[in-house]
C-alpha cells in the first residue's frame, strides 16, 4: 500500500500482465506494461473511500466499508452484489493463500 498525501492508501493487486487498483471507492484494471486503463469501476453506494480488493481465479472481490462486490476481472462487470446487513462497517481482511506467490 503506497500512502497518498490525502490519507488514502492505493491498494493494487497483479495478474500476468494486468494490475487492478482500488482508491477513493474506483477500482481500476490497468495494462501492466503500458499503465493503460482496460477498464474503471465505481459502485453507486455513497460514503466510505477505502477498497479493499482480493483476486481470485475468474473474480476481484471488492469491498468497501461493508459492501461486497464480485467483479469481473477481465470487463470489470459487476458479478454480484451483498450490502452484508447488520455487519457494520469497517475495512475488510481478506484471506490470501500466499502459497501461491512463494516460490
Amino acid at each position: 500500500m503506497d500512502p497518498q498525501p490525502n490519507g488514502w492508501c492505493i491498494v493494487s493487486v497483479q495478474q500476468e500482465d494486468v494490475v487492478y487498483v482500488g482508491f477513493n471507492r474506483h477500482v481500476v484494471a490497468m495494462d501492466g506494461r503500458t499503465g493503460e486503463v482496460c477498464w474503471d469501476w465505481k459502485p453507486t453506494m455513497k460514503g466510505g473511500s477505502y477498497v479493499t480488493l482480493l483476486l481470485e481465479p475468474g473474480r476481484l472481490i471488492v469491498s468497501i466499508s461493508g459492501y461486497m462486490w464480485a467483479l469481473d476481472p477481465l470487463t470489470g462487470e459487476e458479478l454480484w452484489h451483498n450490502p452484508l446487513k447488520g455487519m457494520g462497517t469497517g475495512v475488510a481482511l481478506h484471506p490470501l493463500d500466499v502459497r501461491s506467490a512463494v516460490r
